[in-house]
């Protein structure tokens, strides 16, 4: 990436669409969805990166400038409640430089250094929430929202403990805004996440995310079920603002009855907030809950309102940001999980290590070649990284720490699941497992894959109980779920004399059991796309198996000309190349993949393709790329709407495409579209265009 000194006009303002893009995404996946895609610290680089951009070309501010917002726009799920006094946002700083150059302003726009006392508060990574009080009872309750706008949590607030919904205090003003945030300890959330896992129901990946989740229900009766706390430490609108300093004002809010961070500090200079940033940097992970920095304040009521605000910032108040965590811990093993498609991937486990709230014993290391090239061995003490939810990764190795006796990883060339050969081509990057479904890791993923929701979509079937089924030896096969329901009370089941009897198991009864039977029947009739992608071939994606079906037509023609290797239709598909045509002809010569078939043919009827592809559409004719994390469809569900509209669905952006779909997590496509000027959509956009 060029220094911003180096850029010129155009590069720059090429890279301002671009951040200003991305981080709209962000925005909305962190304060709609309560899901953030990017770590805390790319955020705050791709932040950093557009003031520094904007400060060097002013001219070239953007309407939907980064710096000109707050939060995102809101769900249509919740009312509304417009803020009387905005939410506005902070400034951050990443440095003790930053902070004292901080210090320094604040000293240079009053003229003077005597008498400047701050405030040092710990800044909680939860959800920032607004409480509106008339004559000492809570009224209303809103979310931050995007700073003037935020959605009504008015019953959910109110069933947190800790929040007071009347104070009878003498001093309490009639009017008052407190505001704060929403968080959830980590004690309350590992049990949250420990009661969901046992249930089956989802976990989250960090306090943040289940706080924001917990709050942000339209039952408040669910929120009632999790156990959230807050934190108050401003106000909004106020009849009467009688207290002089921060501190004042926090000590007045603890008489009332409300909550106020234990760790709050005053601080008389630079080097009192020093001290106080350098304490809650080393103590951050033992805190019963999670912080992201530390927010200064400039304590005299009168002092902030001679600083006064920049454009969406306070002069008088700024956010430090911690760094990315980084800890040291023992690499207890390297274990290589088997995917559906045969990829050995290792994972390393690790001496259990607190990240900020969540317990870390597991880490990616990508593949073999990032092994050797860090020589990451069994054994050794290693340095991971965590930022925001990313998974933890192993940056490097403890050399010093290394012991004689701790030996080179040697890749294995076989699977661990079942012994079969591993091999690795030339040009990949990954080692697959030659087994195929007679290997049970790949046999449990693939039947994960079978019932999925582009593919046969069968409710009931999820992966837990697909992992159950498996390992009951209930499923074993794709053609064994179309069994089940006659199968079901009867004996001999395998050679096991007890039979299945589901309605018996646990979690189970006799309606669970039915529906779920239901479910199967009404999908023993399927559509030609769907069939071919749930088999599981190996690059052959939705659009693919769309393109195939319009070629072929029926399923016998296909499988006809495949298991007589013919590829001479297969390869004037315009998408498919040699690499493709090879793993498909591969799949149809594997003895027991075409006795899956033969069997699954005997309960389920494939129906010819019909074309039914508008190509009167805006799409028709247009090349489209899909990248990211798309939130009303799945990136499968979007390319064969897109393929069904006659457009084609390209992996890779070039000058050819016309369209380039950006959804959450987009990477390198979306950035490759920016620079050869490829018209980005984002999902909505793509929705509205295809209506």
């Amino acid at each position: 990436m060029k220094n911003v000194s180096d850029l010129t006009e155009i590069e720059a303002a090429q890279e301002l669409e671009y951040i200003a893009f991305e981080m709209a995404k962000a925005d909305i996946a962190y304060y709609q969805h309560d899901d953030p895609y990017l770590t805390d610290a790319a955020y705050d680089a791709l932040k950093l990166r557009n003031e520094q951009i904007e400060k060097r070309f002013p001219n070239l501010i953007r309407a939907d400038s980064p710096s000109k917002k707050v939060g995102a726009p809101l769900k249509s799920d919740f009312k509304k409640i417009t803020h009387k006094v905005p939410m506005l946002s902070l400034a951050d700083i990443f440095s003790l430089d930053e902070l004292k150059e901080f210090v320094a302003s604040v000293e240079r726009f009053l003229n003077t250094a005597d008498n400047i006392e701050f405030t040092s508060e710990p800044k909680m990574d939860g959800l920032s929430f607004n409480a509106r009080y008339e004559h000492g009872r809570l009224v209303s309750a809103a979310t931050r929202g995007d700073g003037k706008t935020g959605e009504d949590i008015t019953e959910n607030l109110k069933t947190i403990s800790g929040l007071p919904h009347t104070v009878q205090a003498p001093d309490f003003p009639d009017i008052i805004e407190l505001r704060g945030e929403v968080y959830m300890s980590k004690a309350d959330f590992f049990a949250l996440n420990e009661k969901n896992a046992a249930m089956g129901k989802k976990t989250f990946a960090n306090p943040r995310n289940a706080a924001a989740g917990s709050l942000r229900q339209l039952d408040a009766n669910i929120t009632k079920e999790r156990r959230l706390s807050l934190l108050v430490y401003t106000w909004g609108e106020v009849s009467n603002i009688f207290w002089k300093t921060q501190q004042e004002f926090l000590q007045k809010v603890q008489q009332w009855g409300f909550p106020v961070n234990p760790y709050n500090k005053l601080c008389r200079n630079a080097d009192d907030l020093i001290e106080s940033f350098k304490v809650l940097e080393q103590t951050r992970a033992d805190l019963p809950y999670d912080i992201d920095g530390i927010v200064y304040k400039v304590n005299s009521l009168a002092l902030q309102n001679r600083l006064g605000f920049l454009t969406r910032t306070p002069r008088w108040a700024v956010a430090h940001k911690f760094e990315a965590e980084k800890a040291m811990t023992k690499l207890l093993n390297i274990r290589i999980q088997v995917g559906r498609t045969g990829a050995l991937t290792p994972v390393a486990d690790l001496e259990p290590i607190n990240f900020g709230g969540v317990m870390v014993s597991h880490a990616t290391l990508h593949n073999e070649d990032e092994i050797k090239r860090k020589d990451i061995r069994i054994g050794d003490y290693v340095i991971i990284q965590r930022a925001g939810d990313v998974i933890p990764q192993v940056l490097g190795v403890v050399t010093q720490k290394r012991t004689p006796d701790i030996i080179p990883f040697e890749f294995p060339k076989t699977c661990p699941e079942c012994g079969a050969h591993a091999i690795r081509e030339e040009d990949e990057a990954v080692r697959r497992c030659t087994g195929g479904l007679s290997c049970p890791a790949q046999a449990v993923e693939r039947l994960k894959h079978f019932v999925s929701r582009e593919a046969f979509n069968i409710e009931g079937l999820g992966a837990k109980i697909i992992e159950d089924f498996f390992a009951e030896h209930i499923i074993c096969r794709p053609d064994d779920i179309f069994t089940l329901e006659e199968r079901n009370g009867g004996d001999d089941l395998f050679s096991n004399a007890q039979g299945i009897h589901l309605e018996t198991k646990e979690g189970w009864g006799p309606k669970s059991a039915q529906n779920l039977f239901a479910s199967i029947r009404e999908r023993k009739k399927i559509s030609l796309p769907r069939f071919i992608y749930a088999l599981g071939i190996r690059q052959v994606g939705t659009a693919t198996a769309l393109l195939i079906a319009k070629n072929y037509l029926n399923f016998t023609s296909f499988e006809n000309a495949m298991r007589q290797k013919d590829t001479s239709k297969l390869l004037s598909i315009d998408g498919i190349g040699e690499a493709m045509a090879k793993d498909i002809v591969e799949f149809f010569a594997e003895p027991h993949n075409l006795n899956i078939i033969s069997n699954l043919k005997r309960y389920i009827t494939i129906e010819d393709f019909e074309d039914t592809t508008d190509y009167h559409s805006k799409i028709a004719g247009k090349t489209v790329v899909f990248t990211g994390t798309l939130e009303t469809l799945t990136r499968s569900e979007a390319k064969a709407k897109a393929a069904s509209l006659g457009a084609k669905v390209a992996g890779s952006v070039s000058a050819h495409t016309d369209f380039v779909v950006v959804g959450s997590d987009a990477g390198s496509k979306a950035k490759k579209a920016q620079e050869l000027n490829i018209q980005m959509l984002t999902e909505q956009e793509f929705l509205d265009m295809i209506k």
